[in-house]
């Protein structure tokens, strides 16, 4: 792993689904679909779509779990999600949670209506963890680690050029493993 840089590993920006700030969360899943059906050879599907603003530049990025937030607007209601999720709270407590909240409860029209009208700036993770391209990949290893995501930007001279994703990291990471 000591002779591989970021740039050996991550994907280019034309590589990757980008969607300008003012889509919402359904032409975010359409470019996603349409970006999943053009990925070629054994390489990993993509789960994240780039959100561009008005000048161009990288703003944030729609996973899969902000998907799903985005359809179910009464989660922004439950406070910190990051500090429940490390709570430990009981299962009869999120069941309660859920029941009080009425998550989920709505049908396919309703989710169709909500992906058509939310615009993905609204439930977005903005773009802040990056790694220089040339930056060794133990470096990156490490931001995804510290920073707990499926991906980082990969910056040339302070401009994003592509994504490092967990799941090609792990790739290179088998294949040394299992090398013989």
């Amino acid at each position: 792993m000591r002779s591989k840089s970021v740039r050996d590993v991550m994907l280019s920006l034309e590589d990757y689904p980008v969607v300008p700030a003012s889509a919402t969360l359904l032409d975010a899943f359409h470019a996603l679909q349409q970006a999943q059906e053009s990925v070629e050879g054994t390489r990993q599907p993509h789960r994240a779509v780039l959100v561009i603003d008005a000048k161009g530049a990288i703003a944030g990025k729609v996973g899969h779990l902000a998907f799903l937030r985005g359809l179910e607007p009464n989660y922004r209601r439950l406070g910190n999600h990051e500090a429940l999720s490390h709570a430990g709270l009981s299962e009869e407590f999120l069941s309660s949670v859920m029941e009080s909240y009425r998550l989920w409860s709505d049908g396919p029209e309703e989710l169709r209506q909500r992906a058509r009208t939310t615009p993905v700036v609204e439930v977005m993770t903005p773009a802040t963890v990056h790694v220089p391209e040339d930056a060794p990949l133990a470096r990156a290893v490490h931001e995804l680690i510290i920073h707990q995501t499926l991906s980082i930007l990969v910056t040339r001279r302070g401009e994003v050029v592509g994504i490092l994703r967990l799941s090609d990291v792990f790739e290179v990471m088998f294949e040394l493993l299992t090398r013989e």
